[in-house]
């Protein structure tokens, strides 16, 4: 089975924080207020990968009330959302990301950022697309009080992946009905 996750999240910007997104400490100026280290980026992705499997959400399986998670990476949370999709049998495909912020400017971190998701992923990284945009100078974020985060995932059973990595390998001329013992009647 194929299936798909959507992610959002956004934070207030805090100038006691410093500012992590995808794991990877963009600056010291200025971060986002949360419970955790506030990375909207992988706050966005873990939601897409809980709801990909139909698991919930971050707030049901890491509570902003339990002082565990005060200051917690959000690196670990993935870890731990990644074994979850692991055990339910799943493989992540691909993800598309995106933050919404009027700064800073994410184009320089754009590397960065893909490399630590894919490395905690365990995914390539022409598999996870990120994109920065602007607000345009509207609404929370326009005005520079935070910012926001987007995510989108696809995920396949094992044995779908495993399908697909052979059919890769052998060739698409191959016929899959025989391997398969394709028992649906042949209209011909």
């Amino acid at each position: 089975m194929f299936k798909v996750g959507f992610g959002y999240d956004s934070h207030r910007f805090d100038e006691k924080r410093k500012l992590i997104l995808g794991g990877i400490e963009i600056t010291d100026k200025f971060g986002l207020a949360g419970h955790s280290d506030a990375d909207v980026l992988l706050h966005a992705l873990i939601d897409a990968l809980l709801g990909s499997v139909g698991s919930g959400d971050i707030g049901s399986h890491f509570p902003d009330n339990k002082p565990e998670y005060k200051n917690i990476s959000s690196l670990e949370l993935l870890k731990d959302v990644v074994d979850k999709i692991e055990a339910k049998k799943y493989v992540i495909n691909n993800c598309d990301l995106v933050v919404v912020s009027e700064i800073p400017k994410l184009e320089p971190f754009r590397k960065k950022i893909v490399n630590s998701i894919s490395s905690n992923l365990g995914i390539k990284a022409d598999r996870i697309n990120f994109k920065a945009t602007t607000n345009e100078k509207m609404g929370f974020v326009g005005r520079r009080e935070g910012m926001t985060a987007y995510a989108v995932v696809s995920v396949l059973e094992e044995r779908l992946w495993e399908f697909f990595n052979w059919l890769d390998r052998e060739g698409s001329n191959y016929d899959v009905s025989q391997r398969y013992n394709d028992s649906r009647p042949n209209n011909n």
